[in-house]
């Protein structure tokens, strides 16, 4: 096809605004296929999370754009608006964070439980301990190196609520060591420091070929540890991409969903086990 000079003039003019609209819609467009998850370093540190999502985003032709902090500062995110869905381990915060008006659709989707962990010759002498708390006490009456996340995440919350229960108040003692930091790096530093931690099982399973600190302490029903999924109201934040966190909600609870969680089994042995009703 040939143009003169005014036709050319008015295709390009055509051609370009078509370019804009275009330019604009895209972006939209690509905004609606993020779905922004605040989650533990847990699922993350884990490897859960590269196993699963892919299943998922293979279905919902959409990206999961994945935050990985501790529990508390994933609600933080989520009571900020700023991400769709958490997925978080610590029952009482998830439980506030819907009653404030934060979240919404909460839903059971796997458990795992909390393990004690140390070196091997187990100077405190919890080994086979069938009580946590009691656990907790022998380690800090024996002025015992223990590494604690201090990063306010479902772990933390959990090791905290025991210190409570035992009216003790570990806080700025020799032996005790606020980290700050993610299950994996707290694995690696208590290691290094030949101390005692608190775990989930899967983050520990994971890292266990790189650290020589056994299981001393398990089995006691405090240590359960459950996982709910939660999308941020979008009441409160309409910005917020509801529909596509709707939509992971329903995989990760799903038969599919909960059979991917089931068969992640890195070394054979399983991390998490599938709830979701």
């Amino acid at each position: 096809m040939i143009f003169d000079g005014v036709g050319m003039t008015h295709f390009s003019r055509f051609l370009l605004a078509g370019l804009f609209a275009l330019a604009l819609a895209f972006p939209a467009q690509a905004a609606e296929k993020v779905i922004r998850l605040a989650t533990t370093t847990s699922t993350a540190a884990s490897g859960l999370l590269d196993a699963i999502l892919p299943k998922f985003e293979a279905v919902c032709a959409c990206k999961v754009h994945v935050i990985a902090v501790g529990t508390g500062k994933a609600l933080k995110l989520g009571e900020d608006g700023n991400v769709d869905v958490v997925l978080v381990h610590a029952r009482a915060a998830e439980d506030a964070f819907v009653a404030a008006g934060h979240g919404i659709d909460r839903r059971d989707v796997m458990y795992n439980d909390f393990v004690l962990i140390g070196p091997a010759n187990d100077p405190a002498k919890i080994r086979d301990e069938k009580d946590v708390l009691a656990a907790m006490k022998k380690i800090a009456d024996a002025r015992q190196k223990f590494v604690s996340r201090g990063d306010e995440s479902g772990t933390d919350l959990m090791e905290k609520s025991w210190w409570r229960a035992l009216g003790i108040n570990p806080a700025g003692q020799l032996w005790y060591n606020a980290a700050g930091q993610g299950m994996g790096e707290v694995l690696m530093m208590a290691n290094e420091m030949r101390a005692y931690t608190l775990t989930d099982r899967g983050t520990y399973l994971s890292f266990k070929d790189k650290i020589a600190l056994p299981i001393l302490m398990q089995g006691d029903a405090r240590m359960f540890n459950p996982y709910g999924i939660i999308a941020v109201n979008p009441k409160k934040y309409p910005d917020a991409n509801y529909a596509g966190a709707t939509e992971l909600i329903r995989w990760i609870t799903s038969d599919a969903g909960q059979k991917a969680i089931a068969d992640f089994k890195p070394g054979g042995e399983p991390l998490f086990f599938p709830s979701a009703k």
